[in-house]
């Protein structure tokens, strides 16, 4: 088992209120030397069933979750490519250790293994676009970016389906730039192909979702509905960013109920949140209600907190809701098993 040290994953905020004025990815850094990445190679895997990688964690408890439910998870991990020192490619390089690293100690330990009750998890690696291509002006580059990096993403989900599935039954999960990816995923695979039996559900988390984004894949609507998807984008109750938020035309399920109505629901549903110490669960941190495209919650009181002044908790997502998020996952394979067995 990867031994990994408590990271403070709030580090992200820092790290993000701290871009200024310093180097930009440039075209002559767009081209990588690897055109095509080779999945049969375990090393662009940052989750995989056959190696130990901190997916398997389970939060306070020294054991790896090894159950098999027959279902596997396909995460696809949000931007970890942030600097801006150095020279800089508008996409990040695969095989670079430190960024690497960076990944499986943030999103892969503390996303990813979110949805290790579902089954066996993959998370590829990938040419990341960086952080940037989501605020240049220049749209046509950050594009550019992003279509790179969603080729290394289709190419690993074509070589899991060929080469790993066996027929399983499949959960996407995603966060952030993950979910951009995730959305041309599910209609590139899913959306009105025979593949879309085979969908659990799609946690597609982080960036707006419209409602009829999918021809064929509605929202999740309860806790046990399957061949759906489930989104939302966290805020501090009150707020509202500068940029339109969509409204009603945007998809947000409430993890708290798994329902789309606008009741609040209180915190007593929240079955723990996992913030900057993995091993320690934090119960009934904050409710949760939709409200205009978004989800409110309180802000959340934990050690340290009084630091935490931001509105936008874009990056605690999935951790605010970890618990439940583990207990959702299996109760839609419970549906979708008995379904498939009447």
């Amino acid at each position: 088992m990867l031994k990994s040290q408590p990271l403070n994953f709030l580090l992200v905020i820092i790290i993000l209120a701290s871009i200024g004025c310093k180097s930009y990815p440039t075209d002559e850094l767009m081209d990588q030397t690897i055109t095509r990445v080779d999945y049969g190679n375990i090393k662009y895997w940052a989750a995989h069933p056959e190696i130990v990688d901190p997916s398997d964690r389970i939060p306070a408890s020294d054991k790896a979750n090894d159950s098999d439910t027959g279902v596997d998870i396909f995460f696809i991990h949000p931007t970890t490519y942030t600097t801006y020192k150095g020279d800089l490619s508008w996409n990040a390089d695969i095989d670079d250790q430190k960024l690497n690293d960076k990944t499986d100690k943030t999103t892969i330990l503390y996303q990813a293994s979110a949805f290790n009750s579902g089954g066996r998890v993959y998370a590829p690696r990938y040419r990341q676009a960086h952080i940037e291509a989501f605020y240049t002006e220049d749209r046509m580059k950050g594009e550019m970016a992003l279509n790179k990096a969603y080729e290394d993403v289709s190419r690993a989900f074509r070589y899991y389906l060929d080469y790993e599935n066996e027929g399983r039954s499949i959960i996407i999960a995603s966060h952030s730039q993950g979910t951009r990816h995730a959305k041309v995923l599910l209609k590139d695979y899913f959306d009105g192909t025979e593949l879309l039996e085979k969908l659990v559900a799609a946690y597609i988390i982080g960036i707006p979702v419209q409602r009829e984004e999918l021809d064929h894949i509605p929202v999740c609507q309860s806790s046990d509905d399957t061949a759906c998807f489930i989104s939302w984008r966290t805020f501090r109750k009150g707020h509202k960013p500068d940029y339109p938020t969509g409204g009603s035309k945007i998809a947000v399920v409430n993890p708290l109920s798994w329902q789309t109505s606008s009741v609040l629901e209180p915190k007593v549903k929240n079955k723990g949140s996992i913030l900057r110490n993995f091993d320690k669960i934090f119960p009934e941190l904050v409710e949760a209600q939709i409200n205009d495209g978004l989800l409110w919650v309180n802000r959340p009181k934990f050690p340290g907190s009084f630091l935490f002044t931001r509105k936008n908790y874009h990056i605690l997502d999935i951790n605010l809701f970890y618990m439940n998020i583990s207990e959702n996952v299996v109760n839609r394979i419970n549906s979708l098993q008995e379904s498939s067995a009447d």
